[in-house]
């Protein structure tokens, strides 16, 4: 039913995009544009109010407050980007969902580095703004991803006929 409901809703407005995108590149920047947007806003909301933009002590170790926004909103956007990327964007891959699933996770492996390695840039040696360092940070992780996903995760594969 919310699959059904979220190609109706890409089924309206791809006319618009027609001309410029293919279907899956038009899905797969739709599902993820609003992703990355969830993602956003959920870092939003975790780093200044649920963290209130503090540093979360561990005892053992002591977490700025925008990479532990990170962490805790990491799972929940981890969980629907794969979700959308199988049910809506990728949908010919032949590989087995669990061999889909543990590629997603190392695909997302190389974007939690690149995350982490850019958020602690922006923030900490350009002196940049947390919110404004994810986005930056987004753009360079979302043509990452693109490729990954495209060519590696969710790749068709060609049967050899014997």
């Amino acid at each position: 039913m919310i699959r059904h409901l979220i190609l109706t809703i890409l089924d309206w407005f791809y006319p618009l995009f027609k001309k410029y995108l293919p279907r899956q590149t038009y899905n797969y920047a739709a599902c993820g544009g609003a992703n990355t947007m969830f993602d956003i806003l959920l870092y939003f909301i975790t780093y200044n109010f649920i963290l209130n933009k503090q540093i979360v002590d561990l005892d053992i170790v002591a977490i700025s407050p925008h990479i532990a926004a990170f962490v805790f909103v990491f799972p929940i956007t981890f969980t629907t980007g794969f979700l959308l990327s199988k049910y809506i964007t990728f949908t010919e891959s032949n590989l087995r969902g669990r061999v889909q699933l543990f590629r997603y996770g190392l695909t997302v492996f190389g974007s939690i580095v690149l995350n982490y390695l850019l958020l602690k840039f922006f923030v900490e040696v350009t002196g940049l703004y947390p919110t404004i360092s994810k986005i930056m940070t987004t753009i360079v992780v979302v043509g990452y991803s693109y490729v990954c996903q495209k060519y590696f995760t969710f790749k068709i594969k060609i049967h050899k006929a014997t």
